[in-house]
């Protein structure tokens, strides 16, 4: 199968801005009568923007666009610090349609939506490549746009948006708009929040699963849209990338909506606010990052206190109580172990054989808890490696408390 770059050199594109030509053969359905929008004049050329304006109240299925809380304590976890000071317009939310899904300079970025808030609403912008040979007078309409910015949302953008715009403005002679900018990329806050929760951490999982928001039949699956844009190409009919459009702009006002909710539950991490229990671990789990110790024992034991899966109580429970014990809160790391050994928990049944021989140096309670781990591991789901490893280890210590307990 050709690869992306080998499809658009065989319809007359080219790496840079030099000499890039369109095949198209005809413009019978331009996408100025397509996409309502308009074509713009820089020195460096003509190119064409479709802009939209939201109200501010508007929400993206039952979530506001609108942030109406703290960044905070997104910025102590991202370990941006000068986040937490900016205000929501000084925040510019990106999200690009490109040529192929790997990057590299052979793909294009024939559509880049972007969007701010201001005093009356929502503003997206969507600048488009009409003709590949536009892109040089596409990346002036962006670096307009981008002019007062000073912080930067996606959606994996650091590792796929932004470095492919970059390469694209070098290529093009141009230095990046994007070096010296917050960037707050939503994905790694997402993966850590609900991957215990949903199958897949995608934007239209989020959006449906988080925000509430379903899309219309307008939609096109995200595979499809390199294809789309190369029909366009040879064809000049845009009509099918209206829902190309209609896409990239659902990402964009989901972004926004997404970092309102994240927002607001970093900001009040409690049962209501946050209605799953596992969601309330997660939650947790970044405090515990954090070094908010407090407010991570909170949310775990809210979560605990909720109908959530086995799995998921297990690994909870370990998570406290081993955050307590390197807190040096003994007392609370035991209690913690024994509702974790009341569900049969290996781990449990450890950490109270170490702490009765090293802390306590009750051999006989130590020997009882070593003893409930080898029964467990012999009749439990484990491999057999798994077994003989956990066997070996067991019936080491259970030799030397013996030892000790006989002396």
């Amino acid at each position: 199968m050709p690869s992306i770059f080998e499809r658009l050199k065989s319809l007359g594109v080219q790496v840079g801005s030099q000499g890039i030509s369109s095949s198209r053969s005809s413009t019978r359905f331009p996408i100025e009568q397509v996409v309502d929008g308009h074509i713009f004049d820089t020195p460096l050329g003509q190119s064409f923007v479709a802009e939209q304006q939201y109200p501010l109240e508007h929400h993206h299925g039952l979530t506001p666009l609108k942030l109406s809380a703290s960044l905070q304590r997104i910025s102590s976890w991202l370990g941006i610090p000068r986040l937490a000071s900016m205000e929501l317009p000084d925040f510019i939310f990106l999200d690009t349609e490109t040529t192929g899904l790997v990057g590299g300079s052979g793909t294009l970025v024939f559509l880049i939506g972007v969007g701010r808030f201001d005093q009356s609403g929502f503003q997206l912008a969507q600048y488009f490549l009409r003709d590949p040979a536009e892109e040089p007078a596409q990346l002036t309409g962006l670096i307009r746009y981008l002019s007062s910015f000073q912080g930067l949302v996606t959606y994996n953008g650091k590792s796929f948006d932004i470095p492919l715009l970059t390469t694209r403005f070098i290529l093009n002679g141009e230095a990046s708009p994007f070096t010296a900018i917050a960037h707050l990329d939503l994905l790694p806050l997402a993966r850590r929040l609900w991957r215990d929760r949903l199958p897949s951490r995608s934007l239209g999982q989020i959006e449906q699963n988080i925000l509430g928001a379903t899309r219309t039949e307008e939609d096109v699956p995200g595979w499809l849209i390199p294809s789309l844009y190369f029909d366009y190409l040879k064809t000049g009919d845009a009509r099918p990338l209206r829902s190309v459009f209609y896409h990239n702009a659902m990402d964009i006002l989901a972004m926004a909506a997404l970092l309102n909710h994240i927002s607001n539950m970093l900001e009040t991490p409690q049962p209501g606010a946050v209605v799953h229990g596992i969601d309330l671990i997660s939650l947790g789990k970044i405090f515990e990052d954090m070094g908010d110790f407090q407010t991570a024992a909170q949310c775990f034991a809210d979560g605990l206190d909720c109908e959530i899966p086995d799995g998921n109580r297990r690994e909870a429970l370990q998570r406290w109580s081993l955050m307590e014990k390197r807190r040096h809160n003994l007392e609370k790391a035991i209690e913690l172990w024994r509702l974790a050994a009341n569900d049969q928990d290996l781990q449990a049944f450890i950490e109270l054989a170490k702490h009765y021989e090293h802390q306590v140096r009750d051999f006989e309670e130590a020997i009882h808890w070593t003893r409930s781990a080898i029964e467990l591991v012999k009749n439990g789901d484990f491999t057999p490696f798994e077994r003989q490893q956990l066997l070996h280890e067991l019936e080491h210590r259970l030799a030397r408390l013996e030892r000790k307990n006989a002396a």
